[in-house]
C-alpha cells in the first residue's frame, strides 16, 4: 500500500504582488514564493497549494477575498479552462507594462551588458480576432469542467471540436466561440461540428487512434483569402466527399479548400499528402504591395497586421541604403528577406526547413525579386566561414531564431564575419539576452524595441539593433 500523500495547506488572505514567468502571478508568503495562475497584482485571495518544493510552491485561487482594482471581467466563456489567453483578466495597458518589464528583466539579469533605454513596447492594434491561423481537434470524449462533473448531470454527447487542455493530450475542450480569429472561423468550425454529428460520423478517439473526423486548420488572410484543411483519420472516400462537398456549398468564400487523410499516430501533417478539393492550394498575404503565398505547410507570422509593424522595426534598425549585402538567418519562408530586398543590393537567406525555402524562392519569383538567394540546412552547418567567403562578408545580418535562440557555433561565425550591423528579432527575450552577452565581445546594443504580437498572453517579441564596435 502506497504512502498517503501529505495534505498541502490552504493559505488564507494571500496578497498577489506581481506577474511571473509563463503568465502566472506571484505572491510571497513568509519566506516562500508562490506561483498562481489567473491572479492579478493586488488580488487578496485564499490559495490552495498544489505543489510544494524547497524554495517555491504552486497553487490556485479557491476564494477571492478582495479582487484587485486592475482586474477586468474576462470576455471569453472558456477563460481559465482552455489554457489560452491567460491574461484576459488584465487590462491591455497592464499587459503591455508587464511585457515591457519582462524584456527589461531579461536584459538586466541575463545579458548583463550595457544597453540603451528600452523603447516603449508597440501594442497590437487588434487585441481580439488577430490570429490568422488556428488548429482544432475532434474528440469523442470532451473535457468536462469541475462544475459539470460535480453537477451530477449525465452528458451522453461527449463529442468535442476545440482545443487540447494544457498538459492532457487526450482531453479536448469543446469551443463555443473563440475570440482569436475572425468570426468566419467560428462559423466554419461550428458548421462542421453540427454537420458531421448529424451524419453520425465518428469523432476521433485520441487514445484508441480511430475515428473519421480528426483535426482541422483554418487560415484567414488580410487579403480576404480563407484556407481550410480538414484532416480525416480514416480513408473513407464516400464520407470524405460528403463532408467536403457540404463545406464547399455552405462556404463559397473559402478560396483554398483542402484535406488530408492521416492514418499515423501523431497529428502533424508536414509529412502528409495534402489534397486540393476546391480553389487554390495557397492563400496570399500582402505587405507594401508584396504578395506572400502561404501554403498549408507554410509558416507565416500569426498576427498579420502586427507582423508588418515588426518587420518595419527590423528594416529601420538595419538602416539599409541599397548597397548592402544582407544575410537573413532563420529566414523561414523568406518574408523578412523579401521585405528588405528592395532596399538591399543582395539578400542571402538560410533556413532549416526545405519546404520553407521552396516557399521563400517562390515568393521572390511571384514578386519579381531577383536579388535573393536561399539555402536550406542546419544553421550551424550552412553558415560557416567557407560559406561567408563564398558569398561575401555581410554588411547587415538579420537573425530571427526559434525560442531556443542561436547555437554557439552560429554566434561564433557571426562574430568572425563581423557584419557592420545586426538586427536580432526574438520571440524569447531570455535566450536573446543570453546570445547578446556572447555578441558583446564585438558588438554594442544600440536600440531595443519590444513588440506585442499576442495580446492576452505573456508572450512578447523583441527586436534589438547592434553595431560593430570600433
Amino acid at each position: 500500500m502506497g504512502r498517503k500523500r501529505k495534505e498541502l495547506p490552504l493559505l488564507e488572505g494571500v496578497e498577489i504582488s506581481g506577474v511571473a514567468a509563463e503568465g502566472k502571478s506571484i505572491a510571497r508568503v513568509n519566506d516562500m514564493v508562490v506561483f498562481i495562475p489567473y491572479g492579478a497584482p493586488g488580488d487578496i485571495a485564499d490559495v490552495k497549494i498544489d505543489k510544494k518544493k524547497h524554495s517555491y510552491a504552486e497553487g490556485h485561487i479557491v476564494n477571492m477575498v478582495k479582487p484587485s482594482e486592475v482586474r477586468e471581467e474576462p470576455f471569453c466563456q472558456h477563460f481559465g479552462v482552455c489554457g489560452g489567453c491567460k491574461w484576459q483578466h488584465l487590462p491591455y495597458s497592464e499587459q503591455l507594462k508587464y511585457k515591457q518589464q519582462q524584456v527589461k528583466d531579461a536584459m538586466e539579469r541575463i545579458a548583463k551588458i550595457p544597453i540603451p533605454e528600452i523603447n516603449p513596447i508597440l501594442g497590437s492594434a487588434n487585441t481580439k480576432f488577430y490570429r490568422n491561423k488556428l488548429e482544432f481537434t475532434f474528440s469523442n470524449k470532451c473535457w468536462l469542467t469541475f462544475e459539470e462533473m460535480r453537477s451530477g448531470i449525465e452528458y451522453p454527447d461527449r463529442n468535442a471540436l476545440g482545443f487540447h487542455i494544457p498538459g492532457a493530450f487526450d482531453k479536448v475542450l469543446d469551443i463555443k466561440k473563440c475570440y482569436l480569429q475572425e468570426n468566419i472561423s467560428n462559423f466554419i468550425r461550428l458548421f462542421i461540428r453540427e454537420y458531421t454529428l448529424s451524419k453520425e460520423y465518428s469523432f476521433y478517439d485520441l487514445k484508441a487512434q480511430i475515428g473519421l473526423m480528426r483535426t482541422l486548420m483554418i487560415r484567414t488572410a488580410s487579403t480576404g483569402d480563407i484556407m481550410l484543411v480538414v484532416v480525416f483519420g480514416e480513408d473513407d472516400k464516400e464520407k470524405i466527399q460528403d463532408v467536403m462537398s457540404a463545406i464547399a456549398e455552405q462556404f463559397p468564400q473559402i478560396t483554398s479548400l483542402q484535406y488530408v487523410v492521416n492514418l499515423k499516430v501523431n497529428d502533424t501533417i508536414g509529412d502528409q499528402d495534402i489534397i486540393l478539393f476546391k480553389g487554390k492550394d495557397y492563400i496570399e498575404e500582402e505587405m507594401e504591395g508584396l504578395k506572400f503565398r502561404v501554403g498549408a505547410k507554410s509558416f507565416y507570422q500569426t498576427n498579420s497586421v502586427q507582423a508588418y509593424e515588426l518587420y518595419k522595426v527590423a528594416r529601420k534598425m538595419a538602416n539599409l541604403t541599397g548597397d548592402e549585402l544582407v544575410y537573413d538567418l532563420y529566414t523561414g519562408t523568406g518574408t523578412i528577406a523579401n521585405f528588405v530586398a528592395r532596399q538591399s543590393k543582395k539578400v542571402v537567406g538560410i533556413e532549416y526547413v526545405e519546404d520553407a525555402i521552396a516557399d521563400a524562392k517562390l515568393n521572390s519569383q511571384v514578386n519579381g525579386i531577383d536579388n535573393t538567394l536561399f539555402y536550406a540546412g542546419d544553421m550551424k552547418d550552412v553558415l560557416t566561414e567557407e560559406f561567408v567567403a563564398q558569398h561575401g562578408r555581410p554588411d547587415v545580418m538579420i537573425v530571427d531564431p526559434p525560442r531556443a535562440g542561436m547555437h554557439e557555433d552560429v554566434v561564433n561565425v557571426i562574430l568572425s564575419s563581423e557584419p557592420k550591423r545586426i538586427v536580432y528579432v526574438s520571440c524569447n527575450p531570455a535566450t536573446q539576452a543570453r546570445d547578446l552577452a556572447m555578441l558583446d565581445a564585438k558588438y554594442t546594443v544600440t536600440e531595443i524595441q519590444p513588440v506585442d504580437m499576442f495580446p492576452h498572453t505573456h508572450h512578447v517579441e523583441n527586436v534589438v539593433g547592434l553595431s560593430l564596435k570600433e
